[in-house]
């Protein structure tokens, strides 16, 4: 369906909150023709998700965000995309966790809801570009097209957007990057906007209560026991299952013990988990793999950088050693608990250069060219509940 507008079309992402909801305000008023989408993700047979008031693009938001198309003069549509976020996010969350690995489910849920199915639908609809409320800017130089950070470092999200590719750079749009939030809500008051004041959302969205143990123990048809040993392999106790425990946990192990405990490995082979204390949890290298390069150019050798091992963590100068579909990745300061399931960003100062998953804190014995870990999540046999 080709747009034979004069004005260039873009479809919005809109969740219901202020970001999205002023993203659309600001393109419409740059001129573009808006078209508002919220996607409906989660059935609402799903009693877990529909009893949650934190329901992902839910009733309200759903109405907030025709509310604000209403006011700036747009079309606002409610797509479902139910079947592709449970193969490609909720499958994908379970089966990370059943691997004894940390998912970040935003980033599955950008890399193939919006980014990949959404942008699809959006060219089928004619549009030119799409556009979301992340806190992030595109600028383009020549005929590469960079990632750089939003100016508000406390909300920039350029860590969740790393596995963009050129192709998907240059028809996505940005508008939200260069203000404050602060701004964005001043913004949204003076158009008056219904979302002005609206919380941001601090928990993973299809998660009631944010209570993933829950969420896992509901979706799984079952979990096993196996044993949880210190870092000399002697057996300490006994766990419930591995998809309860992550790097880094103190609270909740099973276990008495005299002194504080992390969880510093979780062999999903062996069933075993490892505790130990706040050094054993420190390390100085890791492996990435499923490695992008935004320029869609790999680096021929090794090359410093600054990197992030999560989203919340401080950026680290490291040495990024290009090897196959991944790198070892070899910080000037030791980092602790880095995660496998994980992404590790690498930024060059405000610029995305990249980035992949944490795979373990060393290279595997076995380094061959690897699937995209959601492909692999959902093309592995699960014993998954599906509603």
């Amino acid at each position: 369906m080709p747009n034979n507008t004069k004005q260039p079309l873009v479809v919005v992402a809109m969740s219901g909150g202020v970001d999205s909801s002023v993203a659309a305000l600001l393109l419409k008023q740059s001129g573009y023709e808006v078209i508002g989408i919220t996607m409906r993700l989660a059935s609402a047979d799903d009693t877990s998700i529909s009893s949650s008031t934190n329901q992902c693009c839910g009733v309200e938001d759903v109405e907030d965000a025709r509310r604000v198309c209403q006011i700036i003069g747009s079309p606002h549509y409610y797509l479902n995309f139910e079947k592709e976020f449970q193969q490609h996010v909720i499958d994908y969350f379970c089966s990370e966790y059943q691997k004894g690995r940390t998912p970040h489910p935003c980033i599955a849920c950008n890399d193939r809801i919006k980014f990949d199915f959404l942008l699809e639908r959006a060219k089928f609809m004619g549009a030119d570009y799409i556009a979301t409320g992340h806190y992030a800017r595109i600028k383009k130089e020549g005929s590469q097209y960079k990632l750089i950070k939003g100016v508000d470092p406390s909300k920039d999200q350029s860590y969740v957007l790393f596995n963009l590719k050129q192709s998907q750079l240059q028809t996505l749009l940005l508008p939200v990057g260069k203000y404050s939030k602060a701004d964005i809500r001043q913004l949204a008051l003076e158009s008056n906007l219904p979302v002005a004041d609206k919380p941001d959302s601090q928990e993973i969205c299809f998660i009631p209560s944010n209570n993933y143990k829950e969420y896992i123990q509901d979706k799984l048809n079952k979990t096993s026991k196996g044993a949880i040993v210190n870092t000399k392999g002697q057996r300490l106790g006994t766990h419930n299952g591995i998809e309860f425990y992550t790097i880094g946990q103190r609270r909740g192990l099973g276990i008495e013990l005299k002194d504080k405990a992390f969880v510093t490995k979780i062999d999903h082979l062996t069933n075993t988990i490892t505790i130990g204390n706040d050094d054993d949890l420190m390390c100085s290298t890791a492996w990435v793999s499923n490695l992008n390069y935004i320029s869609g150019i790999k680096p021929e050798g090794p090359f410093t950088a600054t990197v992030k091992i999560r989203y919340k963590s401080p950026p680290s100068t490291a040495v990024v050693q290009p090897n196959g579909a991944g790198a070892l990745i070899t910080f000037s300061r030791a980092q602790r608990a880095i995660t496998p399931g994980q992404a590790l960003v690498i930024y060059q100062n405000d610029q995305v250069l990249g980035g992949g998953f944490i795979d373990g804190t060393n290279i595997p014995e076995t380094n061959t060219e690897t699937r995209d870990p959601q492909e692999q999540s959902t093309a592995t046999s699960l014993e998954l509940k599906h509603a």
